[in-house]
């Protein structure tokens, strides 16, 4: 049964998807709460009902942005698959939601990504907790008996390195069509069997700037 037109939550996605209209129609820059609030046929004091601030507004657009995303991982890291293949699935199931809405409205994505750099804040969380997620699967790998000679952190970074663009929508919208799976198996195996230890590998760590993995 569909919920009633004032009830508080249809009207927030209500709020929700008239900003995403026109973010689609005219870019990301300089959204304008009181044009969505009207937009809805209310004040700006009225929206003020239904999000605490603008930051919290933004936060629930990212929020609906990745809830699907985070499902995924942490569906990912709990199973019982082996490191290697749950690594894997981690970028490939989240790949291929990206995929899915990139094909769908690339204006859309385009001007989604460019919200997201321009509230960089508001996303920061949701970036440190996929690095969050990653870390533990290659922690349970270097467990196994992977990457020997590597610390963690060095890891991590490494592998941010090499899959920018199964992770990375700015990378990705511009590599789309070789942000395959079948390469993506290839990444990670890459990863596997090649990343072994070197005399240099300590020192070299030192030199390997950590990246931020948009997710």
């Amino acid at each position: 049964m569909s919920r009633p037109l004032n009830d508080h939550d249809a009207i927030r996605t209500q709020l929700m998807d008239a900003a995403e209209d026109m973010v689609r129609a005219r870019g990301a820059i300089n959204l304008s709460l009181s044009e969505v609030a009207a937009a809805c046929g209310m004040s700006q004091s009225s929206f003020y009902r239904y999000f605490a601030s603008k930051e919290a507004f933004f936060e629930a657009i990212a929020g609906r942005w990745f809830e699907e995303l985070n499902q995924i991982m942490e569906e990912v890291v709990a199973s019982d698959l082996p490191p290697r293949e749950k690594l894997y699935e981690f970028f490939a199931r989240r790949v291929a939601i990206k995929r899915a809405r990139f094909e769908a409205d690339p204006v859309l994505f385009k001007a989604n990504m460019d919200l997201g750099e321009e509230h960089w804040e508001v996303i920061r969380g949701y970036v440190d907790l996929a690095d969050h997620y990653m870390a533990v699967i290659l922690g349970e790998a270097m467990a196994e008996g992977y990457f020997p000679g590597y610390d963690l952190d060095h890891v991590v970074s490494l592998t941010n390195l090499i899959v920018q663009p199964f992770c990375n929508p700015f990378v990705m919208m511009d590599m789309i069509r070789t942000a395959t799976p079948e390469n993506l198996r290839i990444v990670i195996n890459t990863l596997f069997d090649g990343l072994v230890a070197r005399q240099t590998a300590v020192a070299d760590g030192a030199n390997v700037t950590p990246l931020r993995a948009i997710s």
